[in-house]
């Protein structure tokens, strides 16, 4: 199945130039996303080895590191979004995970879940999987959950969610070989996900029937445009500022710019 980063002409790819991230030589592209102290890290390094990039976001000062692997002959580009709590945007960590996920759009989102922890992390992975589908849980720590005498049905929280859930100890890589192999799997539409979204009231669904549309008209080619109708009828404040102020519009058009097709781009070279 072809993915959504085949050609260097597809809409992703400028938008991706603009914030400082290159495909390079790499087949498919996987965010990393999670609340901080779910050994992300860990996952990333596990994952990626020596074959990493530490640098910061374009026009920010928070770090970016992403990195690569390769699996059954494919070449995968990891980017570790900050650690969050929300995409809310209510810091710049939060708002730069967000932007990766609504305009990057990834060929596969990995969140990390803290084992032991569950009911505080699946706030972020539920929002998530409002943006997109391709999503894979990595239920992390699960040895801390062990130690604390918890059970955690890893089946059951996939069905519930609709999304795989792979059971993981980073740092002793436990997991992590199933882990790759499904992301590989719901790239490749080997698993079909079938996210978990709170349906809203019928009065909410028809104001974002009517409101979808108006978006587009001010952001043609926005993607996600129902998410951002979302958060403004939540009176997100900061969605609502970048689309008068223009700048949800403006992503939306940078990314079919030749100039930006023909930007600098940042690669990641060597060998795990």
């Amino acid at each position: 199945m072809a993915t959504g980063h085949d050609c260097e002409t597809c809409p992703a790819h400028a938008q991706l130039a603009q914030m400082g991230i290159s495909l390079g030589d790499a087949d498919h592209l996987v965010a990393l996303a999670g609340n901080p102290n779910t050994g992300k890290s860990s996952v990333f390094n596990a994952l990626t080895g020596l074959r990493q990039h530490v640098g910061n976001w374009t026009g920010k000062t928070v770090a970016r590191a992403e990195g690569g692997y390769r699996y059954a002959g494919k070449s995968y580009k990891l980017v570790d979004l900050p650690g969050s709590y929300s995409l809310l945007s209510a810091s710049q960590d939060e708002e730069i995970a967000r932007n990766f996920l609504l305009f990057g759009r990834p060929d596969c989102t990995i969140v990390v879940l803290d084992a032991t922890a569950l009911e505080r992390n699946l706030n972020l992975a539920l929002q998530v999987m409002e943006i997109t589908d391709r999503v894979v849980l990595c239920v992390n720590l699960m040895d801390e959950a062990r130690r604390k005498g918890l059970e955690v049905d890893v089946r059951s929280l996939s069905r519930d969610l609709g999304v795989p859930a792979v059971p993981t100890v980073a740092r002793t890589k436990e997991g992590l070989p199933q882990l790759v192999q499904t992301v590989a799997d719901v790239i490749a539409g080997e698993i079909v996900t079938k996210p978990l979204r709170v349906q809203p009231p019928p009065e909410v669904a028809q104001a974002l029937d009517e409101l979808t549309p108006l978006i587009l008209e001010i952001a043609p080619g926005l993607p996600n445009a129902r998410w951002v109708a979302m958060r403004l009828l939540d009176g997100d404040h900061e969605v609502r500022q970048a689309l008068l102020r223009g700048e949800l519009g403006l992503l939306a058009e940078t990314q079919a710019s030749p100039a930006e097709r023909q930007s600098s781009l940042i690669s990641i070279h060597g060998s795990q």
